[in-house]
């Protein structure tokens, strides 16, 4: 007799704070002064939000200069540069300011050290528009570390101002080794107060740390350009656990839940719940499964929009 399957799904998943005010900002943006909000660089790495959005009226732009004089702009959650808001002001454009809050605590930290006279390392992937956006906090100063050969290459001393910073989106895994390194490298080295890892891209890989052992296949609902979750489908993999990514339903193949009695799935930090559910529905037409909620951490945490977008004027 064929037992029937189960899905369990990680806790926490889905949504952050950063995502889901970044997605708030835009959607009251559209509700106060109408289409088009331009905003630049996608809101959040996430396809469904995205398109959703863009039905409303929103058009993503990549740069300031395909935005007309004087319209609104919306910075997307990974942050800007500071060339992006001189641009914007000499374009005399409206700017409702989507940064995360924990993102713009790192571009603080870096504009204070670099005036206190370090050298910045930044752990993160080249391209990837917050670690853009962190770098350009400073017109030099700064350097990229993306694996252990940059790290190899870097021409200071242990006596050197250094200190280092990395993107949010990264696991705490993944720069312990480039982090270990560097400590041994440059004793003097400053680490952040708090490693820059968020909250929320911690609670979920810690969340899938949990889930994995006890599944047979990890789902993980997001999209190609997001970091987190493309860290969330490693960490599975890494684990043991054959993981794919997804970020629509039809994406499902039948043939990965066959012979799969336990499917474990997550959502990164951009994803919303909907799609997750949609995306379970879907499992449950190739075969029935009980849905199980795994224990983990609850978030209860929030951050308030921006100032200018509450009592504009």
């Amino acid at each position: 007799m064929g037992e029937a399957g189960e899905i369990m799904l990680a806790q926490p998943r889905g949504f952050c704070a950063g995502v889901d005010r970044a997605i708030n900002i835009v959607n009251e943006a559209l509700h106060r002064f109408g289409a088009p909000i331009y905003v630049r660089h996608e809101i959040v790495h996430n396809k469904y939000v995205v398109d959703e959005l863009r039905d409303k009226g929103a058009i993503f732009v990549d740069e300031l200069e395909e935005i007309p004089k004087g319209s609104i702009v919306v910075y997307s959650a990974h942050g800007v540069s500071q060339q992006v808001r001189r641009d914007a002001e000499a374009r005399g454009l409206q700017v409702y300011d989507a940064t995360c809050p924990l993102v713009t605590k790192v571009h603080v930290e870096v504009i204070k050290l670099c005036k206190d006279g370090y050298t910045v390392l930044m752990i993160g992937h080249a391209g990837h528009p917050e670690v853009e956006g962190t770098m350009g906090q400073v017109d030099s100063g700064v350097l990229l570390i993306e694996d252990m050969a940059d790290v190899e290459k870097l021409p200071f001393s242990a006596e050197e101002k250094l200190a280092f910073v990395t993107q949010t989106t990264l696991s705490v895994d993944e720069t312990k080794e480039i982090v270990d390194v560097l400590m041994k490298k440059f004793p003097k080295i400053i680490q952040p107060k708090k490693q820059d890892i968020c909250y929320a891209t911690q609670n979920r890989q810690d969340a899938v740390k949990f889930m994995a052992p006890q599944v047979d296949l990890v789902i993980v609902v997001g999209s190609k350009a997001s970091s987190n979750s493309n860290r969330l489908r490693e960490l599975a993999e890494k684990l043991g656990v054959p993981a794919y990514m997804v970020d629509s339903p039809d994406q499902l193949e039948a043939k990965w839940f066959e012979g799969k009695k336990r499917v474990g799935l997550t959502a990164g930090a951009s994803a919303p719940e909907t799609l997750a559910q949609a995306i379970v529905t879907k499992i449950q037409e190739f075969s029935p499964r009980s849905i199980r909620t795994l224990p983990g951490v609850v978030e209860d945490i929030t951050f308030s929009l921006p100032k200018n977008l509450i009592h504009p004027g």
